[in-house]
């Protein structure tokens, strides 16, 4: 195909495969279109490793980086993460009830608790200080050493320590945006590649459809090039995110359930069974909206007894450390645990009904593509 960025990042097919799993990226970039690994509260060390093996496994075609730089977080944490207390500090700034709350959640639901303590300290020192503009920053600096095409900014507008050290490394810079003022902000900060994600989407999103928001978006950031996200998991919803305007399309959950995901057996079982009506956007896993699959976790976090969530990212120090001890447990066939299992995903998880390599969807969906274009062809023909 020869889509703007097919063209920019030479790749066969406009397809960028975000993806928590090095396996699945490098599945993707090898299959002909470009894989862009998340890089949430790695730490620098994690990340180097995992970019090191991308590096041996794609021979030198394009893959991305997706590093999560928040605009708004928790005071405490960003105190923690200019050394300022440190994990003392963050512990610190999470409620005693919130605590509690959570104690009480697993024995409602007879969840044996990990060395709560231990546990605690290790979810500050990893989902806590590394969502922070200094913890970002370092994660920054490691995907910049490797030959990357790609940086992505997952939450909020780049800060321009990102977009200046990016640019003179000659990597373009994508971001995320939900509504077409993001995308214009995002355009004002020198970002290259604005990524439209509707609300149907999984993890950190907006409201707004991605049918209604990526023309929106196309239309107000021309001739910057958008790609479409947001339910997008076969060839025909690429054809009509092309249609609306997009250069191509940005999926995240449709590689949820291949062979190489990161899935847990227990969550990926779950995402088998959904339909598009079970995901639900909720606080309890980020502290920011995020869709997900809905369980007993997010309405017992909505439920009337519940404190509720915390800002980003003390609601992760919170929720990662249990959902690792839910997810173990739910593997052992705890019923509680498998109540509790989430991860996140979008609305097309209805459409996620089988598991198979990360290589043979991209070619389902390029089969798919064509397909419908060939259907519209007639069309135009009768």
């Amino acid at each position: 195909m020869r889509t703007e960025v097919c063209e920019t990042f030479g790749i066969e097919f406009p397809l960028f495969a975000f993806s928590h799993c090095r396996d699945v990226v490098a599945a993707v970039t090898n299959a002909g279109g470009l894989g862009v690994l998340g890089a949430v509260a790695y730490t620098p060390d994690r990340l180097d490793e995992e970019l090191r093996w991308i590096d041996e496994h794609v021979g030198g075609r394009p893959y991305g980086v997706d590093v999560l730089v928040p605009a708004k977080i928790d005071e405490s944490a960003r105190r923690a993460g200019r050394g300022e207390g440190g994990l003392d500090t963050m512990l610190a700034a999470v409620p005693a009830e919130h605590w509690s709350f959570l104690q009480g959640l697993f024995a409602r639901y007879d969840v044996p608790l990990p060395d709560f303590e231990r546990a605690r300290r290790g979810n500050a020192r990893g989902a806590g200080t590394q969502v922070t503009p200094e913890g970002a920053t370092a994660l920054i600096d490691v995907s910049l050493a490797h030959p990357i095409a790609l940086i992505a900014s997952a939450l909020g507008t780049p800060p321009a320590v990102m977009v200046e050290r990016a640019h003179g490394a000659d990597v373009p810079v994508a971001a995320l945006v939900g509504t077409a003022e993001h995308a214009r902000r995002q355009v004002a900060a020198g970002v290259d590649l604005i990524v439209a994600q509707g609300g149907e989407a999984g993890g950190h999103t907006g409201e707004i459809s991605t049918m209604v928001l990526v023309p929106e978006v196309v239309d107000t950031v021309a001739p910057v090039p958008v790609l479409a996200a947001g339910g997008i998991a076969t060839g025909r919803q690429l054809a009509a995110a092309l249609a609306l305007g997009a250069s191509g399309a940005w999926c995240g959950s449709v590689w949820l359930t291949t062979e190489e995901a990161e899935t847990p057996p227990a969550v990926k079982e779950k995402m088998l069974a959904a339909t598009s009506r079970d995901t639900v956007r909720s606080r309890s896993r980020t502290g920011k909206p995020a869709r997900q699959l809905r369980s007993a976790w997010t309405d017992e976090w909505e439920g009337p007894d519940s404190p509720g969530a915390l800002g980003m990212p003390l609601q992760m120090i919170i929720a990662e450390g249990a959902m690792r001890q839910i997810t173990k447990v739910a593997e052992s066939g705890n019923p509680g645990a498998r109540a509790l299992a989430n991860y996140f995903v979008g609305q097309c998880v209805g459409q996620m009904n089988a598991v198979k390599p990360a290589r043979q969807v991209v070619y389902d969906m390029m089969r798919e593509f064509a397909e419908a274009l060939d259907r519209l062809g007639a069309l135009a023909a009768d």
